[in-house]
């Protein structure tokens, strides 16, 4: 069974809203079985969210639509979809009645625009809204249901638990859907997927998409079965042989970042980390630290910008700046030790770099950065060279640094 998600709503078409609704709809959809196929943000406009209705109403057995549901003119959802269905719209005076209530209970007389909650699409149920003043409504017609439901996520979800779930469950055939996200580091997307494709090539359930952001690819691997047994099943069939080509590059089994499984290493092993920063300007410590309990590995760092800030905070040897330069595996690995000694760690990351968009040179391009790890055994570099703008340098930058020291810790490193 498919389920499509419409949110309608003009402010959800600008910079300063995100459809949270959605995931969380997802998310209920996925546990009950039922794949959510299709999502779309249509505006305040009749017509066309008549239109997007329509087309979900052809292709999928479940429609979701949250928001538009309010007393103003440009709350549409019910005119649209009575458009949509060739139904009419209906008046309800006891809905009237019990919002007037409400309003008298707050001490407040409703205004006769409110009344316009009020009109019910022809042949729907009313689902009661306990957190607002919107009623949700609820049509079912031959195996298909649509769902109106307010725009206010804690309005939604209320409305949803309550109302929609005991229902859907009845509709949905008995349906597991279960994923299993792969983390990858140290990998471009095209290595990767040439490297597993023939193993998930041979599979159409489950579903196979690779994802590349921020330095890292991941393998989501979706299977739908009849029980939550066969689709675990299925997934560890197929996730087995992907794991075991990609080895150690696999960081994350559950879906949890690599600040976090780094964590977890240390706290493991009881180890503390600090860190030295120069062309990140504080972007490692921040991975660090926006995980809770952090504290309890993580000891402190410093953002040295300046040589002067160098020489000063973490002891690196002036002639190694005027020799080398700020942006040299020398200076990286000074800056690593410095930090490890005036922080007493277990390990010291460092970062130095030229992250652009000026800076560059023909020997030392935008893009170059030194990475260093010191420990007990001693200072270990790494050197890359990053595309892209001053953003995306600096993140790649700080995934490969959580990276280096994951592997270092489980002893993949030199």
């Amino acid at each position: 069974m498919n389920a499509e998600i419409i949110a309608v709503g003009s402010e959800m078409l600008t910079p300063e809203r995100v459809d949270t609704n959605s995931l969380y709809l997802t998310g209920e959809l996925n546990n009950l079985g039922v794949e959510v196929v299709a999502k779309c943000v249509v505006g305040d406009q009749c017509d066309r969210l008549a239109d997007a209705i329509r087309q979900a109403h052809k292709r999928s057995e479940i429609a979701i639509l949250s928001g538009g549901l309010g007393p103003t003119e440009d709350d549409v959802t019910r005119e649209a979809v009575a458009q949509a269905l060739g139904r009419k719209l209906v008046f309800h005076p006891e809905i009237a009645e019990a919002l007037e209530r409400r309003f008298a209970r707050a001490g407040r007389k409703m205004a006769e625009v409110n009344k316009r909650q009020a009109f019910v699409i022809e042949g729907a149920e009313v689902l009661n809204n306990d957190r607002g003043t919107a009623p949700g409504q609820w049509l079912e017609e031959s195996g298909y249901a649509m769902m109106l439901l307010p725009g206010p996520p804690h309005e939604l979800k209320s409305m949803f638990e309550r109302e929609c779930l005991p229902r859907l469950k009845r509709l949905a055939p008995p349906q597991a859907i279960r994923t299993v996200v792969l983390r990858v580091a140290g990998m471009s997307e095209s290595d990767l997927d040439q490297l597993i494709s023939p193993v998930y090539g041979k599979y159409e359930n489950p579903v196979t998409t690779i994802l590349a952001a921020n330095g890292e690819i991941q393998v989501h691997l979706r299977a739908r079965c009849a029980t939550e047994a066969e689709a675990g099943a299925l997934l560890a069939e197929v996730a087995a042989p992907i794991e075991q080509l990609l080895g150690d590059r696999v960081y994350s089994r559950n879906g949890d970042p690599l600040e976090v499984v780094v964590g977890n290493l240390l706290r493991d092993r009881r180890a503390t980390v600090s860190v030295a920063e120069s062309c990140t300007g504080g972007m490692l410590g921040e991975r660090f630290t926006s995980v809770s309990g952090s504290s309890d590995y993580f000891v402190g760092g410093f953002i040295t910008y300046s040589n002067a800030m160098k020489v000063e905070l973490l002891d690196v040897p002036p002639e190694i700046l005027e020799q080398h330069g700020a942006v040299s595996r020398e200076t990286a690995e000074a800056m690593a030790t410095g930090a490890r000694r005036r922080t007493g760690s277990t390990y010291a990351l460092s970062i130095t770099g030229v992250a652009g968009p000026d800076g560059g040179s023909e020997a030392k391009p935008v893009g170059t950065v030194y990475i260093a790890i010191a420990d007990d055994a001693g200072v270990y570099t790494e050197h890359r060279r990053f595309l892209g703008d001053r953003q995306r340098i600096r993140t790649f930058t700080v995934q490969m640094a959580l990276d280096l020291l994951r592997r270092r810790i489980i002893g993949r490193c030199a």
